[in-house]
C-alpha cells in the first residue's frame, strides 16, 4: 500500500486595499503567515485580488470609468516587480504555495492573471484569463493558451482557471488531461448577489466530480463601508454583496469543510490525496472514460505575440551559402512534386 498522503490548504477571503496595491499586498503577506501558522502547504486567493478587482466597471457606465480605470492601471501588478517579489518571499519563507489573482500591467493593456508560487518562491505559473466576461472585456485583454498548463509544485499538480472560464468545458478539459490533481478556482466575490455564490458551488463541485481532483476556490470580501466607497448609490449597491463562496470540494464532489460564504477568514482543510485515485478508478475523464477516437481535444498552447522576428540579422547566410540552400530548397520541392504527382497517378 502506498503511503497516505495529505495536504493541508487555505482558501482565502479578505478584502482588499481598496487604496493602495502595497496596502493588498501586506494584507496578502499577512494571510500567508496566518494560514502557514495554520500548517496549510497550499494558500488561495481570490481573482484579480491585487490591487483589487475591477468592481466600478459593474456598476458604472463605460463613460463614467476612465478615473477608476486610469487609477487601475497605476496600482496593477507588473512580472516581476517588489509586489511578486514579496508574494514570492513570504511563500519561501513559511515554505507554502501560493496561488494569488493579480491584475497583471502589461505595458498598455492589463491583464486578469493567475500567478502560482512554489514552496521555494519560484514562479511556476503565470497565466492570463482566456476570455474576459461581460463588463470586464472594457478592462482586460485576453489570455492565450499558453496558460493552459499544470504544473508540478511541492503539493502536487496544481492547474487554475479564473472565474467563469469554468463555463468553458475545453479549456476544463485541457487541464483534466495534464492530470491535475489540485484545481484553483478564484472569483471576485461580493458581485451580482446571492445567484452568484450558487453558480460558483455548482461550477466547482462539477468541475471536482468531472476531473477527480480536489477544487480549492477563494472568493473576496467587501466591507459596507468599501460598497459604498465604490457605488454611492443604495440601489446599484445591491450588485456588489453577496456572491461568496470559499470553499474546498473533494475529488467526490463534496464540501471537505463547511464554504465560507460571508464575512473574512480562511477556510482550512485537510486533503486526503487518496481520493483522487478512489475516484478516477470509477471515471477517469481523460483515460478509461475518454473516447479518443470519437471525441479530442485540440489546444494551440503557444504564448502569442503581436509581432514575431522570423530570423536574426546575424543568423542569415549571405552568398554562396544561400544560394546552396535554395538551391536544395527547390530541389526538395521538386521531389515532392514527383512524388505527389506519381501518387495522384497510381491505380484506385
Amino acid at each position: 500500500m502506498a503511503e497516505k498522503r495529505i495536504v493541508r490548504v487555505a482558501a482565502v477571503q479578505i478584502a482588499p486595499d481598496l487604496s493602495s496595491r502595497e496596502g493588498t499586498v501586506e494584507r496578502v503577506v499577512n494571510a500567508i503567515t496566518e494560514a502557514a501558522g495554520k500548517g496549510a502547504k497550499l494558500v488561495v486567493f481570490p481573482e484579480t485580488f491585487v490591487p483589487w478587482y475591477p468592481y466600478f466597471s459593474f456598476c458604472f457606465p463605460p463613460m463614467a470609468t476612465g478615473a477608476e480605470h486610469l487609477r487601475l492601471y497605476e496600482n496593477a501588478v507588473a512580472v516581476p516587480s517588489p509586489a511578486t517579489e514579496a508574494v514570492s518571499a513570504a511563500a519561501r519563507r513559511h515554505g507554502v504555495v501560493v496561488a494569488l489573482g493579480v491584475n497583471e500591467r502589461d505595458h498598455g493593456t492589463l491583464y486578469n492573471t493567475q500567478l502560482l508560487f512554489d514552496a521555494d518562491g519560484s514562479l511556476k505559473l503565470r497565466r492570463r484569463k482566456i476570455t474576459p466576461t461581460f463588463h470586464e472585456r472594457m478592462i482586460w485583454g485576453q489570455g492565450d493558451g499558453s496558460g493552459l498548463t499544470v504544473v508540478d509544485t511541492a503539493v502536487g499538480r496544481v492547474g487554475a482557471l479564473a472565474c467563469w472560464e469554468h463555463y468553458n468545458p475545453l479549456a476544463r478539459y485541457a487541464l483534466m488531461a495534464q492530470h491535475e490533481e489540485i484545481h484553483v478556482a478564484q472569483f471576485p466575490g461580493s458581485l451580482v448577489g446571492p445567484i452568484f455564490a450558487d453558480q460558483i458551488e455548482v461550477t466547482i463541485r462539477h468541475h471536482a466530480l468531472e476531473s477527480g481532483s480536489f477544487v480549492v476556490n477563494a472568493t473576496g470580501w467587501l466591507t459596507e463601508e468599501q460598497i459604498a466607497s465604490i457605488q454611492p448609490d443604495e440601489k446599484l449597491q445591491r450588485g456588489l454583496r453577496g456572491g461568496c463562496m470559499t470553499a474546498i470540494v473533494s475529488p467526490e464532489g463534496a464540501h471537505v469543510v463547511p464554504p465560507l460564504t460571508e464575512g473574512e477568514g480562511i477556510l482550512v482543510a485537510d486533503l486526503d490525496m487518496g481520493l483522487v485515485l478512489k475516484r478516477k478508478r470509477m471515471m477517469d475523464s481523460v483515460g478509461h472514460y475518454a473516447r479518443p477516437e470519437l471525441l479530442s481535444l485540440q489546444l494551440d498552447n503557444r504564448r502569442q505575440a503581436p509581432m514575431r522576428s522570423l530570423a536574426d540579422p546575424a543568423d542569415l547566410s549571405f552568398g554562396d551559402e544561400r544560394d546552396e540552400a535554395d538551391a536544395a530548397d527547390r530541389d526538395g520541392d521538386r521531389g515532392t512534386d514527383q512524388r505527389v504527382a506519381v501518387l495522384r497517378r497510381a491505380p484506385r
